[in-house]
């Protein structure tokens, strides 16, 4: 390494040193609200993919890395959660009596989930978490009506429970192997690939962020005490994002053994967050755990300490830990809430600046898509389209027609559609107008994997059996494994249930 780029670095390393002893409140941003995600590792895998049940009239998109299903470990010992454990069918029935149960009153419309964008990325030699509970994950996903084009779901050879990157950094561990700081270099872009799926096409991101877009903020002023939640938290803000620009907002959480007290900035530097973020107007919050070494009972784990500095994904801190309600939950949205409320921010059909647009129709269909058509607004840049409740466009509108595919056959959609000014304020949304597919209902299979092959209704690759289409990973090919098949189109198949 040149003497200049030494320099460099320990400018950088004092820069981050002298702001980590000058914590600041989180500021208030100009953020586009229809387009706030959140990912994780590991328990902040977890914790993510609470999040997104939990507030999904507020996170458009989820990113799981190396997790599992929503509230497996509030009725199995968190063992039966993780270790590459098969979570079967009749353990993930009993999860979604509590997203049913739950829906619209201690989590929000289980129907907003529907309409999420969905990343998913496990290594095949990560014996932490593994494949299987990422299996159940995105079965769950499945279930509650993402669709195979709204999600997708990586498994990657020779990676260990790790965060993936493509770039060398100080510390980081092999990625074949499972240890601290559980950051390698896998020759894959982990934080590239989740944006590109949540956001859409990305510009070229910068390697090298400015040290003074970190911020180190009290993160006191949400957390209510929790034992769990460190004093402070990080935030990386995009110097056109803190001059007033509308940016979008991203949530990474780090997993067990990965917060500031334990690995430094590892986990806010290493990963790439920030070099995709500081391009692409999009504003990144690094909520901190802490070591909370008491004993505490849990949901169904028994009693057991924190000295990992985990996020809650088994109870510790309540055992309404993956609602609303929950202490680092209502934490964690208080801080986007925060970052949200600044000058121009909006979406969702906050009638800011433009009028609603008229005329909305459906002007045709077929099994798996919609025409849309309206007026024109004067003023408007682009539009939004919004399918039940959730935006679908992932690029600006700029005309008055749109084509929203990936649709499910003989289902019934609602859709409104808002204009947005050149500064990028949404305006108000229009009536809603509601059209159904064309097409059969879809038809399930419920067979054990060998059978599946059989029947032609799936396939086998590396030993487990793919899904025939959508070549979801239905686990290992045998007659021991059964897996519900939903057919969506000829010789198309999703691992889900039908309604």
């Amino acid at each position: 390494m040149t003497f200049k780029k030494l320099l460099r670095a320990f400018v950088g390393a004092v820069a981050f040193a002298c702001a980590a002893a000058h914590a600041v409140p989180l500021p208030a941003l100009n953020v586009d609200k229809t387009r706030i995600s959140v990912s994780g590792l590991s328990s902040g895998g977890f914790m993510a993919n609470q999040l997104g049940y939990a507030y999904s009239s507020t996170f458009m998109g989820v990113g799981v890395f190396a997790a599992g299903p929503y509230m497996c470990a509030g009725h199995n010992n968190y063992t039966a959660c993780m270790y590459n454990a098969t979570i079967g069918s009749a353990m993930l029935n009993t999860m979604q009596t509590d997203i049913n149960n739950w829906s619209g009153n201690q989590i929000d419309a289980k129907s907003n989930v529907a309409n999420q964008k969905i990343y998913m990325f496990v290594g095949t030699s990560d014996f932490t978490v593994g494949p299987n509970p990422m299996n159940a994950a995105q079965t769950q996903y499945t279930n509650n009506g993402v669709p195979a084009a709204n999600l997708s779901y990586v498994q990657r050879a020779s990676t260990a429970h790790v965060f993936p990157t493509d770039f060398d950094a100080t510390g980081n561990n092999a990625c074949n192997s499972s240890a601290s700081p559980y950051i390698s270099n896998c020759g894959y872009d982990g934080a590239g690939q989740m944006f590109t799926k949540l956001y859409g096409a990305l510009n070229a991101r910068n390697n090298a962020p400015a040290a003074g877009n970190y911020i180190e903020f009290d993160q006191t002023a949400f957390s209510a005490g929790n034992p769990g939640m460190d004093t402070t938290g990080w935030a990386y803000v995009p110097a056109n994002c803190a001059s007033g620009a509308q940016c979008k907002l991203h949530v990474a959480l780090h997993g067990c053994q990965q917060n500031y007290d334990t690995i430094g900035d590892k986990f806010v530097k290493n990963t790439g967050y920030t070099r995709w973020a500081d391009t692409n107007s999009i504003i990144v919050l690094f909520p901190q755990t802490k070591v909370d070494s008491t004993s505490r009972q849990t949901a169904a784990s028994g009693s057991l300490g924190n000295p990992n500095g985990c996020w809650d994904w088994i109870g510790w801190y309540g055992t309404n830990f993956a609602q609303k309600a929950g202490t680092q939950m209502a934490a964690i949205k208080a801080m986007v809430d925060k970052v949200a409320s600044g000058t121009g921010s909006g979406g969702g059909g906050g009638g800011e600046s433009l009028p609603a647009p008229t005329g909305l129709a459906v002007s045709g269909v077929t099994s798996s898509s919609a025409t849309l058509i309206w007026n024109a607004v004067t003023g408007a840049a682009s539009y939004n389209v919004f399918r039940n409740g959730g935006k679908v466009n992932a690029s600006p509108v700029t005309s008055t027609g749109y084509t929203d595919s990936g649709l499910a056959a003989a289902t019934t959609y609602s859709w409104t559609v808002a204009a947005v000014d050149a500064g990028g304020v949404q305006g108000a949304s229009s009536s809603p107008v509601s059209g159904t597919t064309t097409g059969s209902a879809p038809v399930c299979y419920t067979a054990n994997n060998y059978n599946h092959v059989t029947a032609g209704r799936a396939h086998v690759g590396g030993g487990y059996a793919l899904a025939n289409g959508s070549n979801q990973n239905m686990g290992l090919y045998n007659t021991f494994v059964t897996t519900t098949l939903k057919q969506t189109s000829p010789n198309y198949y999703v691992i889900g249930t039908c309604p």
